[in-house]
């Protein structure tokens, strides 16, 4: 009778993640284990079938050699075999390790990663705009110095922990079936310090201020994030040491306002300039440029001056610059001033509609709004 095929067994698709073949292999394992079915050889048949299918495809190297040559190219490999609780606890160690704390490896000591660390950079917008170098000081936690982090005293060195044997795990049974998890006297490194290093006390590690350069890239954004590989927290037991993210925090500008690649700003201009023309200086980042202001310029246009705003890290086409102006209100008035103003107001009341086209329309629309409720 032919082999099925390790993917239809499973009931996964051939491009499945690593993930959903495990995910897949457990529910069957615990459905057909033969604990939960005495007396049903079938259902042993078809974890031991399961057992195999996940023993090829877990491994990479034996998964591409399967997916290329069939079962041709696997043979030799695992046969499914007879089942005993050691193989049991063997499976659980595998697809619950990262639950209980455990591995799938037996006989080894666990190591820690460093934890990851955060730290918050704040810059003004035209630092984050050109980039720039920043010296920054990270409390962290560092590898003891003085005794290479072992946490054990100078001259001597830490002993096999005799409740795992050195294994830095240890097995419970529960039920039917054992885990293996972390051992809880020495936390999962296999060993114990019986003379403790003075310096760490025995931790392995000691508090220290690192003071680090980060090279700040042209045209970051508020909560961009700056990764620095290993510049965490050191690692335990021989662990990695973790990374640190900068996460960039840009404050405020009294001028601009920034929308990724564009700019913003408001330009207040006077009555005079809004009513009869004019130019105004308006800056830049690059320096200042020359605003026209056509006649009849009413308050809160917009212009738009392209190829003036910033590039992000992300995409180096430089934005624009939107100008909204406001039209200043004048204060302080000389009688004089107030005079020759009022005149003026005069003379423009008598064309009507004609100078005050906004005004004439809004009067208007009052109007039919009473007119209907009315």
């Amino acid at each position: 009778m032919a082999k099925r095929d390790y993917y239809e067994i499973l009931g996964v698709k051939k491009d499945a993640t690593a993930d959903e073949i495990k995910k897949s292999y457990r529910r069957l394992a615990m459905k057909f284990h033969p604990d939960r079915n005495t007396d049903d050889a079938a259902a042993e048949e078809k974890f031991k079938e399961a057992k195999e299918a996940y023993e090829i495809l877990k491994d990479a190297d034996k998964r591409a050699a399967f997916d290329r040559f069939g079962h041709d190219g696997v043979r030799g490999g695992p046969s499914g075999g007879g089942f005993s609780s050691e193989g049991f606890s063997d499976i659980f160690g595998d697809v619950f390790g990262d639950i209980f704390g455990g591995g799938g490896r037996r006989g080894a000591s666990q190591v820690f990663r460093g934890a990851d660390l955060g730290y918050e950079l704040k810059l003004d917008l035209e630092g984050a705009i050109r980039g720039e170098s920043v010296t920054i000081d990270v409390p962290t936690q560092v590898s003891c110095e003085d005794c290479g982090g072992s946490g054990a005293e100078k001259g001597t060195d830490p002993i096999r922990c005799t409740a795992c044997n050195g294994a830095g795990q240890v097995r419970m049974q529960q039920g039917f079936f054992s885990i293996q998890q972390t051992c809880p006297a020495c936390k999962g490194s296999g060993k114990t310090i019986t003379d403790p290093c003075k310096t760490c006390r025995g931790r392995g590690r000691n508090s220290k201020t690192k003071t680090l350069n980060v090279k700040v890239p042209a045209g970051v954004d508020n909560g961009d994030r700056i990764r620095l590989s290993g510049e965490g927290e050191a690692g335990r037991n021989g662990g990695p040491a973790g990374d640190l993210y900068v996460e960039i925090r840009v404050e405020p500008h009294k001028i601009f306002e920034r929308d990724g690649s564009d700019l913003s700003c408001d330009v207040p201009i006077s009555f005079g300039t809004a009513t009869l023309g004019g130019e105004v200086e308006l800056p830049t980042l690059n320096g200042t440029v020359s605003l026209k202001i056509p006649p009849g310029t009413q308050s809160g246009k917009i212009f738009r001056l392209r190829g003036k705003g910033v590039a992000t890290v992300r995409d180096h086409r430089t934005g624009d610059l939107f100008a909204q102006v406001a039209v200043e209100t004048p204060v302080h008035l000389t009688s004089e001033q107030e005079s020759l103003l009022r005149k003026f107001e005069d003379s423009v009341s008598t064309g009507g509609g004609r100078h005050n086209p906004r005004a004439g329309g809004w009067l208007d629309s009052v109007k039919r709004f009473f007119d209907q409720i009315s």
